[in-house]
């Protein structure tokens, strides 16, 4: 899909609030509502947007801990990838799951309680699972960036 210079003001207006109205949107892109609305109902059916959320502080519901965890397999078979990938998937624990290279075939991003529920997830969950070879926690200290927004800009580059 090819997107113009109001795609982009409306993708980066709703990255900062995705719960804006098509006329408040129109307040910052210069279109109407309608055909902000039509726009937005494009990117959607096309893919360019592909849902909403709300971002939730870990913190505030007792998750303290966050930790990046790099996966080693015993077998990098198609089948085996794909029970690797849905063995994670079914764990509510692993935020963010990507395949690498490198060290470590995967990198998972995991938020859990405390230091012993991260220590039980790792021992008797993710090393359960039948091809994990090795795992190599790394604790997060502190975020200091976070973010889910993409760097949006007004169109290509060469504009």
């Amino acid at each position: 899909m090819e997107l113009d210079r109001f795609d982009y003001q409306i993708l980066q207006a709703l990255q900062q609030d995705a719960r804006s109205t098509h006329q408040k949107l129109a307040q910052s892109v210069p279109l109407s509502a309608s055909q902000i609305g039509r726009r937005i109902q494009r990117m959607e059916e096309s893919g360019v947007i592909q849902g909403y959320q709300v971002n939730i502080t870990p913190e505030s519901i007792g998750l303290s801990v966050m930790a990046f965890a790099h996966v080693s397999l015993e077998r990098h078979s198609e089948s085996s990838l794909r029970e690797f990938a849905q063995a994670i998937d079914s764990l509510p624990e692993v935020l963010e799951c990507y395949a690498a290279a490198g060290e470590a075939d995967y990198l998972l991003r995991i938020v859990v309680e405390d230091l012993p529920s991260l220590s039980r997830f790792v021992m008797n969950r993710l090393m359960q699972l039948s091809l994990v070879r090795s795992v190599k926690s790394t604790i997060i200290l502190d975020a200091i960036k976070q973010t889910s927004k993409l760097p949006v800009r007004s169109g290509k580059a060469a504009d």
